[in-house]
């Protein structure tokens, strides 16, 4: 759990005070009972939720990101589709389903007043421990199973898929080529190797690339020698993220970059934007992405970004349940919005391209 926010005004020493002072009354009041979180006002409308590429242009996109392959200008490209649509009330509730939907290693709920994240991603862009680097490349994807047997014959279909394996080993390889910028010659190791991790929804095969920080080296050399993370732009990076460029067809917003923190003694830990809800002033959005390569199925890949935003989308829909109906509320405030079913239905397959407005950018 990390709550960070230094004043400009207090040095370090005034910060460390007081931050043991506010541990010392959370301990006292961790011996005392817990009141349960009121949900009373907690009201949230939503309107319908529309892709910003339809799916026939969407698997256009992946043939031609197909042809780049084929011509030799990458190994791979992530492309991602966007769904947004427009939020009134307390969205606090979105962090609270999430978390009790989705479960991830990273939870976060970041409030900049007209700008709000909340995510659960499972991904780690960079952790720095005690100058001991990790990146956990993730890179395979199936849905979760309706019983354990069929969870298992699905781990079992993810690890015998040579598509899946050879994506991710390319992944692994770019992950210890960025660790490779600032590591010790000899540091860099691959401690796990392919393992499969269950969330919600999906499952993934996960690897861990880990190396030793130069001495030379600080958090923020190697922040940016990580930055953006392979296994959300592809490989060649700079060439993949120009053919995203010009296949997507909205700029990706908070989507693929970074939430984390820089300690102040010298350790860091970053996890990537996906799997994240994104709200810019009244409009949310949640972007979902695949990894393409030669022998990719543009149909297959995507219902893969269908399967990954489907934690997000049940969120959504859990609270807008307890909301007014989007139409009422936008009568009331004079706003001309998408009109919505009045059971808060996200019909999300309405693939109407929207008009791209200046908060998607």
């Amino acid at each position: 759990v990390v709550f960070a926010h230094l004043p400009r005004e207090k040095d370090l020493m005034e910060a460390y005070t007081q931050a043991c002072q506010e541990v010392k009354e959370i301990m006292d009041d961790l011996h005392c009972p817990l009141s349960g979180i009121s949900s009373e006002g907690e009201e949230i409308s939503l309107s319908e939720l529309e892709a910003n590429i339809s799916r026939e242009d969407f698997e256009h996109a992946v043939e031609k990101a197909k042809g780049y392959i084929a011509d030799g200008d990458v190994i791979q490209v992530v492309l991602s589709q966007k769904f947004s649509g427009y939020v009134f009330g307390d969205d606090f509730i979105l962090y609270r389903n999430l978390r009790s939907i989705n479960p991830s290693p990273y939870m976060f709920y970041l409030n900049f007043g007209n700008i709000r994240l909340i995510g659960s991603s499972p991904e780690i862009l960079v952790r720095l421990t005690n100058r001991k680097i990790e990146l956990r490349p993730i890179a395979g994807t199936r849905p979760r199973g309706k019983t354990p047997e069929e969870d298992l014959k699905l781990e079992k279909e993810l690890m015998a898929d040579p598509k899946e394996r050879a994506e991710h080993i390319m992944l692994v390889d770019l992950g210890r080529n960025d660790v490779g910028k600032t590591a010790m010659p000899g540091s860099v190791t691959v401690p796990r190797l392919m393992d499969v991790e269950r969330y919600s929804h999906v499952m993934h095969m996960v690897s861990s690339v880990e190396g030793e920080l130069k001495q030379e080296m600080d958090v923020f050399d190697l922040f940016v020698s990580v930055f953006p993370a392979g296994t959300v732009t592809g490989a060649p990076k700079i060439r993949a993220m120009e053919i995203i460029s010009e296949l997507e067809p909205s700029p990706r917003g908070p989507y693929a970059g970074a939430v984390g923190y820089f300690a102040f003694n010298g350790n860091m830990d970053f996890c990537i934007t996906i799997r994240t809800i994104a709200i810019i002033r009244n409009r949310v959005s949640i972007q979902v992405g695949a990894g393409i390569v030669y022998d990719s199925s543009p149909v297959l890949e995507y219902k893969e970004t269908l399967r990954k935003a489907a934690a997000m989308l049940k969120a959504l829909e859990k609270a807008s349940n307890t909301g007014r109906s989007c139409a009422t509320h936008c009568s009331e405030h004079g706003n001309a919005l998408p009109h919505s079913s009045t059971n808060q239905t996200l019909r999300i397959w309405r693939e109407r391209r929207p008009t791209h407005d200046s908060d998607d950018r």
